[in-house]
Formats: structure tokens, C-alpha cells, sequence
């Protein structure tokens, strides 16, 4: 308050004590003093108001409610849903159902205030207002919180419990009739089994009691990822200033008007201090941005480092920056693996959440006014979190980790790693490049320039060229077409292209699956008609309308496993009778009917649906 008054004073010309003053009087932080300053200015208008007391609202007229009414259904509910409430003392648990119930009933009796229904429905106040102000969950999300809840409150189970329990027949018994009513939380039944029915099981006894018997079957949590874990830690590090990562985040700007303005910042960070050592402002992730925020880490440490890490993005692996570059090897991060760069990505995802909305309310100059705001904002952020200890490296910061001098043992094996990796990076690229087709590449290579299209180092039309022709022509076809529309995504480049590529081959090879899958079945589908066409013509020369040949046929069309099949044996058995004379029709019909119906190996079900069928097949009637 009294750093407010300075402010406010301040332009009047008053007499005032300095800031220093102040925060040495009081206590206070600096950075904390302005920050309470600045939201007690802003709050100083909302604070003001007429003169004279404020009217108070007249309460509405309430018709008398019956909260004896009201108590005697919650009561009825509790008495034949045990476990719905459960505890002991002040604080209670309480199940969906009657939560549920609470809700429905404050629906029905909105006469009772809020105050009156809470101490008839015996449920606190606060935790009252609470339901009603949250949704309802659906029956399945409430039975899956409160399973995981149940699963991880297991894991918690002290170990007191018997290691040898009796589990007898009648024990067991009663434990699965207490659960089959039971309404609660299974650790409420866990203490309910303990307490009241004087069972001394353990909660994962009674666990496997339940699950044993099918009568709950709790949700186990996955864990963490076993390739989280094998990778955790996998990124070679050697000395400050050995490594540095580099990167770009978008930052929007807001000017006011509803206008916005976005910038890239791109960060250099070290990868063994973590520390932040050159900052670069721009209109977009460019060459220039890398080259920017390289030249200030040099001249933020005084050296440039040994290896520079950057993306995949083409204008990352221009010759201008390697010329900036010079002797500094420049390092591709592992395609689809974010964590390579972890260093710099930790550090955009703190600013994101530490930093303010950017909101400038300025007329003149407004794009240099915002890229300088946002400059200051950037690097005095960038130095605290390197004068920030660190917990994970034994309390130093980022400043003083980089301050480790290497050894020239360090210096030479860290060169002569990152010379192998880079190595090994050429050589994969030169394998690419050798196994594509010349007319491939010459097609890619005009494309690329008609497209106006950024990839230096060939390492998009390389992946490209893995694809075959009737995949890249349309693909180049629909992306020139969109870059002509003005329909293009903002800030694309020539992996966009790539990624219409890999759509198309994966429609295609789509398309052949399941052309080659129908084909399969079909002849499939033959070899099976054709094994149960020889079949048939067996039966079929056996002496006709004997009871033998009916009785195989309703074998075969009421107990054969596969649907065709039983589809197959129905039409031979109504081909069977209808080849009689027309005068029998009926009297073999019937008896297949007959033979059909004692054929209790078949359900009614498929009994009755045989007989439809024949029906159908014997007497069309179009």
C-alpha cells in the first residue's frame, strides 16, 4: 500500500519516502512489492461505489417444506443401501448412489433453504454446495474413478493384515453376500468386514476373495512407460560450452484492439548447466533467427561451443548458418523424439507457464514497441533461471555449471564424438541418396524449385524418394494447387509435402489391402463350397427320401460350426425334399421338421430359425 501511494503521489509532486525505504521498513520483496502493487491498482476502481448503504435484495417467500419428510427418505435410502455413507466422527465418505440421491431430493424440495435441507439430509453444508455446483458423472465414469480410487488406496494397505487368514467356506459366504447389496467404497466394505461381521481379513485377501468369485474386478493402472524408463537419462552430455540446443517457440503479442502479433523466440540453451545463453526475437523461425541467438551465446559466454543441436526444419541447415557456424559441428536432433531436445523444450514449457499475457495497449509503432517488450521480457527471464539453484545438481546454478572449465582430454573425446555422430549421419544420408532413382530425383528437384521449397541438404526429398511416382505426382499436384488457392497452412515447408506423400501411399496400400483381402475370401469362400459340394454329391448318392440321407442333411445343417456351412446343408436339405413328387412334399417336410426338432444337440433357437428357413427355401413365394 504504501509502494501505491508512491506511485500515486509520485506525478503530484508529494513529498514521499524512496522504494528502498519502503521495502526495508516493511520486509518485502521487491519483485513481490511490485506485483501486489500493480493488482491493488488495478482493483482500486472496482472498490468504488455510491454513497449510502446498498439496498439489500428482499429474500424470496419460501412455502413450509417437510424436513421430516425429507430425513425419513434419506433414512429409507441408507438403511437399504449399506456402504452409501460411510465413516466415523465429522467426516463421512459418501457413495454416487446417494449422492445421487441428495441432488434428486434438493430438485423436489427447492421450499427448504439451502441451510434447512443440508441438516435434514445430514450432509455438511460446503460439501452440499459443492454437489450442486458439479455435474453429475455418468454410471460407467463413476464406477471407473471409483475403482482406480479402490486400486490405488490397495496399494497403500498397511501390511498388519494376517499373512495366514481362515478362509472358510462360511467366511467367504458372508463376505460375498455383504458385497452383493453393498453400496460403497471397498475400503469402507473393508472396514465394514472387520468391524461389523467380525472377519479378520485383510484388504487384499478380500480382494482376491471378491475377484476370485467374479464379484469385482478392479482396474489395474498401467504404471510408467518401460520406454520412459530406458530412455530417461539417455542424452550424452560433457562439460559446459561442449553442446549447445537450439530451438523456436511462437509468442504471441497483444497490441490492443483485439489485434495480435506473433513473434519467434528462439533460445539457446547448454546442454550440460541447462543454462540459457543466447536469445534471438523475430518475425519467424528462420536461418537468421539461429544465426541471431547463436552470435548473442557468444557473446554472452565468450566462446563458441563444440557441437550445435537443432531440428529437423530446413532453414535450420542452411550454408548461412554454417558458415555462422564455422568450426562448430552442427548436430541433427532424432527425428519424432521431442525429448532429444529436452533442455530447450523444458525451458519454453516454464516460460509458458511462469510467463504473463503480453498485452500492450499502444497507437504508435506498435510491431518495434511489442518485439522490444517482449526482448526484455525474454532475457530478464532467461537470467534469473540461471542464477536459479538447481535440486538435481547438488545446488548449483546454471550459471555456475557453465563456469566449469573442461579438461583437453573432455575437449578432444567430446570432438571426437560428436565427429562420429555426425559421420554417421552422412553416411546414412549418402546410403539414401544412392539408392534413389535418377528420375525420381530429377522430378523432386524441379518440383522443389517451382515450389520455391527450402531443403538444402537434400533430407526431404531423400525421405520423398522412398515413395513411389503414383504417390509423389498427385502429391505434388495437390500441394502446388493449394500454394496457388493461398489455402496453405502458415509457416509450411517442404516437410508439409512430405506428409501429403505418406497420406497417399498409406490411401493406396489401404486400397490394395482390401482388394487383395476380398480376393482371399472369395477364394476361400470356393475351396470351402467346393469341399462341401463333394460332400453333398456322397449323400446324394445314397438311395433317395431315406431316413439316413434326412438325418445327416439336419446333422449337418443344425451342428456345423461355421455359418456357411449351415447355410449350405439348409439348401441341400430343402433340395432334398423338393426333388420327390409333389404329392410327398408335404409328408417329407414334416418329417424333416420332425427330425430337425429332436435334434436337442442344437438349440431351440437354431432349431426354430432351421425350420423358418426350410420353410422359406421349400414354398418361395417370389
Amino acid at each position: 500500500m504504501l509502494l501505491v501511494a508512491r506511485m500515486l503521489g509520485e506525478p503530484l509532486g508529494l513529498e514521499l519516502p524512496p522504494v528502498e525505504a519502503i521495502l526495508t521498513a516493511t520486509g518485502a520483496k521487491r519483485s513481490r512489492a511490485y506485483e501486489l502493487a500493480t493488482k491493488l491498482l488495478e482493483a482500486v476502481p472496482n472498490l468504488t461505489r455510491p454513497v449510502g448503504r446498498p439496498r439489500a435484495p428482499a429474500a424470496p417467500e419460501r412455502a413450509a417444506g417437510d424436513a421430516v419428510g425429507l430425513s425419513q427418505s434419506v433414512l429409507r435410502f441408507v438403511m437399504t443401501h449399506p456402504g452409501c455413507v460411510h465413516g466415523h466422527g465429522e467426516r463421512q465418505r459418501y457413495g454416487d448412489a446417494f449422492r445421487r440421491l441428495v441432488v434428486g431430493l434438493r430438485a423436489e424440495h427447492e421450499e427448504l433453504s439451502l441451510e434447512e435441507f443440508a441438516v435434514a439430509v445430514q450432509v455438511p453444508l460446503g460439501t452440499l454446495r459443492a454437489w450442486l455446483s458439479a455435474p453429475l458423472p455418468s454410471e460407467a465414469e463413476s464406477a471407473t474413478v471409483e475403482t482406480a480410487a479402490e486400486t490405488a488406496r490397495e496399494e497403500g494397505t498397511s501390511s498388519g493384515e494376517p499373512r495366514t487368514p481362515n478362509l472358510t467356506t462360511a467366511h467367504i459366504e458372508t463376505v460375498l453376500g455383504a458385497y452383493a447389496g453393498w453400496c460403497g467404497g471397498f475400503v469402507a466394505f473393508c472396514e465394514h468386514v472387520q468391524q461389523e461381521l467380525r472377519i479378520g481379513w485383510g484388504r487384499d485377501t478380500i480382494a482376491q476373495v471378491l475377484e476370485l468369485h467374479g464379484a469385482r474386478r478392479p482396474q489395474r493402472r498401467p504404471g510408467r512407460s518401460p520406454d520412459e524408463r530406458a530412455l530417461r537419462g539417455a542424452f550424452q552430455t560433457f562439460f559446459p560450452g561442449a553442446q549447445w540446443v537450439g530451438d523456436g517457440m511462437t509468442v504471441p503479442v497483444g497490441i490492443g484492439g483485439g489485434k495480435t502479433i506473433r513473434f519467434n523466440v528462439e533460445l539457446q540453451c547448454d546442454a550440460f548447466s541447462g543454462g540459457f545463453v543466447g536469445l534471438s526475437i523475430r518475425d519467424q523461425e528462420d536461418s537468421a533467427a539461429v544465426i541471431e541467438s547463436f552470435r548473442d551465446g557468444i557473446a554472452t559466454t565468450g566462446a563458441a561451443p563444440l557441437a550445435e543441436l537443432l531440428d529437423n526444419k530446413p532453414s535450420n541447415h542452411t550454408p548461412e548458418v554454417d558458415a555462422v557456424l564455422g568450426d562448430t559441428l552442427r548436430i541433427r536432433s532424432t527425428v519424432q523424439r521431442p525429448q532429444n531436445k529436452a533442455h530447450v523444450e523444458g525451458a519454453f514449457g516454464l516460460f509458458a507457464r511462469t510467463a504473463p499475457p503480453l498485452e500492450l495497449d499502444l497507437r504508435a509503432s506498435a510491431r518495434q514497441i511489442a518485439a522490444q517488450v517482449l526482448g526484455l521480457v525474454t532475457t530478464t527471464w532467461a537470467r534469473a533461471m540461471n542464477q536459479r539453484p538447481r535440486r538435481d545438481r547438488g545446488g548449483l546454478s546454471r550459471a555456475e555449471l557453465y563456469g566449469i572449465e573442461p579438461t583437453d582430454e573432455q575437449i578432444a573425446a567430446a570432438r571426437a564424438a560428436f565427429e562420429e555422430r555426425r559421420r554417421r549421419q552422412e553416411l546414412a544420408r549418402q546410403t539414401l541418396e544412392a539408392r534413389e532413382r535418377p528420375d525420381v530425383r530429377a522430378f523432386l528437384d524441379a518440383a522443389f524449385d517451382r515450389l520455391a521449397l527450402l531443403d538444402p541438404e537434400r533430407h526431404v526429398r531423400l525421405a520423398i524418394s522412398r515413395y513411389p511416382l503414383d504417390a509423389i505426382i498427385p502429391a505434388v499436384a495437390i500441394f502446388e494447387t493449394k500454394q496457388r488457392a493461398g489455402t496453405l497452412p502458415e509457416g509450411v515447408d517442404a516437410r508439409y509435402l512430405l506428409g501429403i506423400v505418406r497420406n497417399i501411399q498409406e490411401q493406396r496400400e489401404g486400397e490394395l489391402i482390401a482388394a487383395a483381402l476380398l480376393g482371399l475370401r472369395t477364394q476361400a469362400r470356393d475351396i470351402a463350397l467346393d469341399c462341401l459340394r463333394r460332400e453333398r454329391d456322397v449323400l446324394s448318392g445314397a438311395p433317395p427320401h431315406t431316413e439316413d440321407v434326412l438325418a445327416a442333411l439336419v446333422d449337418r445343417a443344425l451342428l456345423s460350426e461355421r455359418a456357411l456351412d449351415r447355410v449350405f446343408w439348409l439348401n441341400a436339405l430343402a433340395d432334398f425334399i423338393t426333388r420327390g413328387p409333389a404329392a410327398d412334399l408335404h409328408a417329407r417336410y414334416c418329417a424333416a421338421a420332425r427330425c430337425i426338432h429332436a435334434t436337442f444337440r442344437a438349440d431351440p433357437r437354431r432349431r426354430h430359425e432351421a425350420v423358418r428357413v426350410l420353410s422359406e427355401r421349400v414354398v418361395p413365394l417370389a
